[in-house]
């Protein structure tokens, strides 16, 4: 696979910042990912969130199914990543 030029991420994010429902959000990531994808990506939301309300590891393992390796990877992100899920986190009011 080539190289993804960054105007074409770019637009993928303007595309979704322009979604206006849960339900367009839906349509739009059935289209664009797999079901395993989207299935991925919420189970990695579940664990930021889980994370953030101080769940230890070997439960989020058992609620979710995620490996320890994947759980602490998003445990990286949310204390030392861009701040992505901290500033989400904050917006849906999941942490002060």
């Amino acid at each position: 696979m080539k190289p993804v030029r960054k105007k074409d991420i770019d637009d993928l994010y303007g595309a979704i910042v322009h979604l206006q429902s849960v339900e367009e959000s839906r349509k739009f990531f059935r289209d664009l990912l797999t079901e395993t994808e989207i299935n991925e990506l919420a189970e990695r939301w579940r664990t930021a969130r889980m994370l953030a309300q101080g769940i230890p590891y070997s439960q989020i393992e058992k609620e979710t199914g995620l490996s320890s390796r994947t759980i602490a990877r998003v445990h990286k992100w949310l204390k030392k990543g861009t701040g992505g899920y901290l500033m989400m986190l904050r917006r849906l009011h999941d942490i002060p």
